[in-house]
């Protein structure tokens, strides 16, 4: 996230801005973890001061890593969930046709038996488990065609009605160990957020608003920038570059998938929403969604997918701008295509 920072500093006043919040933070992170060894802020060097910076910006980084981990396993668990129902839904019926055949067998039994005794294989047909008995041929050779076929049904929806129990219970065993993953990965953002936050807070209020500054969270890089003369790469690209554009100034919020608040791939799902394309949830599964294209050649609705483990992806607008949500306490921005290392660009 540091390169975030570095692409507002201009001139003598963002290079104060940072010195002021480069020794702010170090107060901060002497303040939580050594305060008597760094009791004095202007006595540190400045790779310490460095170091304090990038801390909040490593922590940004590693909670949006988490983020997607979250918002992958969400997705995965609500798939689960729809498998779950519509398997217990078929289970369900599986079981009414067994009981319909069972019921229909039942009567051929009580006319039998009221004709002078019930056949053995019809008896066996009816319990629990007919199978073993089935599996031999004479079997169904002391039956008519008409009662053969109906035992054979009977097996094939049985055996079909314990096949679908399995699977559910499988899947079952799949949204449990989803439900725990998502858990996890929520746990894990939180905590780099806490930690983030808590240098944060330890700062004065001045060191806040000029972190706010090179940060560029306040509010400035909001203002579209020029844009005339790119052209979308399709109409359905037109229309989410129109959409993620409208979505600028809206709050961050990690899981965030609009339309009031956005992680970066909650924006661009949601922007494509809106063109009536359906894109995966994460930045690493958007890689993919499409075709790759070079740099050189990016158009105004491809993805900008960043970092080797592709955890950050914004929507290119045109005239080396993309569209993205940045991190916690900032806002739906334009920053440059090469705000931090590019691991791909996509064109869905």
């Amino acid at each position: 996230m540091a390169s975030h920072r570095r692409t507002s500093q201009q001139g003598r006043t963002a290079v104060a801005g940072v010195t002021v919040v480069s020794a702010a933070l170090a107060t901060a992170a002497a303040a939580l973890s050594a305060p008597q060894a760094f009791a004095d802020p202007a006595a540190r060097s400045a790779a310490d001061h460095d170091a304090a910076a990038s801390r909040v910006d490593h922590l940004y980084e590693q909670a949006e890593r988490a983020t997607e981990k979250f918002n992958g396993a969400d997705a995965r668990t609500k798939k689960l969930r729809g498998q779950v129902a519509a398997l217990q839904d078929r289970t369900a019926r599986a079981q009414e046709r067994v009981n319909r055949m069972r019921g229909r067998l039942g009567a051929l039994a009580a006319a039998q038996y009221r004709a002078g005794g019930m056949d053995p294989t019809v008896r066996l047909m009816l319990s629990e488990r007919p199978d073993t008995y089935l599996e031999k041929a004479s079997a169904l050779d002391r039956l008519g065609a008409g009662q053969a076929r109906e035992l054979r049904g009977l097996r094939a929806a049985q055996r079909s009605l314990e096949q679908r129990r399995r699977e559910t219970v499988r899947k079952l065993a799949e949204l449990e160990a989803g439900r725990k993953e998502v858990a996890r990965h929520k746990k894990d953002v939180q905590h780099k957020l806490a930690t983030a936050r808590r240098l944060l807070n330890a700062l004065p209020g001045d060191a806040r608003e000029a972190y706010a500054r090179a940060s560029r969270s306040d509010g400035r890089h909001e203002a579209a920038p020029d844009l005339r003369g790119a052209v979308p790469a399709s109409g359905r690209a037109a229309a989410a570059v129109a959409a993620v554009r409208a979505a600028v100034g809206r709050p961050y919020a990690w899981g965030g998938s609009g339309p009031a608040s956005f992680d970066c791939s909650g924006l661009t799902q949601w922007a494509y929403g809106r063109a009536g394309v359906s894109l995966p949830r994460t930045s690493q599964a958007q890689r993919g969604a499409g075709r790759q294209v070079p740099l050189s050649q990016a158009q105004p609705g491809d993805l900008v997918i960043y970092r080797s483990d592709g955890s950050h992806v914004g929507m290119y607008v045109g005239n080396g701008q993309v569209v993205h949500a940045p991190y916690p306490g900032a806002r739906v921005r334009y920053d440059p295509v090469g705000m931090m290392p590019i691991s791909s660009v996509t064109r869905p």
